[in-house]
């Protein structure tokens, strides 16, 4: 699948960053699309608009808890393995975009309605952003493969 298309597509049904990589992985994590995409919808422009971790990177943290994390409190090993994949996700993006957070990414603070409107009218979200979540299910996939 190319990633980029369909996350601009995504991107024009009104879809965040984080709703398109989680739902993208749903299915084969036995998560329907529809509830992946609410569980996801207030991580967008790094968690409702405020600049933090950017959608993409928290979309990718929760593939990651649902694949490896743990559902019983004394099952430290998945913790472990969940941080550690984490970690490993955040230094690859990290390393190929130079920061993990919305406003460094982007160079705009979406929680303000004009530089909110700036990338928009720059379609920001469909250029760059779809970069950012290609980039986000790319690291994701990898991780799996190499992580079964």
């Amino acid at each position: 699948m190319d990633y980029a298309e369909h996350t601009r597509k995504e991107f024009e049904r009104g879809f965040n960053c984080a709703q398109i990589v989680l739902s993208v992985f749903a299915a084969r994590l036995g998560m329907d699309e529809a509830l992946a995409r609410r569980l996801a919808a207030g991580f967008g422009g790094g968690v409702a608009r405020m600049g933090g971790t950017c959608g993409a990177v928290s979309g990718a943290y929760m593939a990651l808890g649902l694949k490896y994390g743990s559902a019983s409190a004394g099952d430290h090993e998945s913790k472990e393995t969940v941080y550690r994949l984490e970690r490993e996700f955040r230094n690859r993006f990290e390393a190929k975009h130079g920061s993990t957070t919305c406003r460094d990414l982007l160079g705009l603070d979406l929680g303000r309605e004009d530089q909110y409107q700036e990338a928009k009218d720059r379609k920001l979200f469909q250029t760059v952003c779809a970069n950012f979540v290609a980039e986000a299910v790319g690291i994701l996939e990898e991780l799996m493969k190499t992580n079964p």
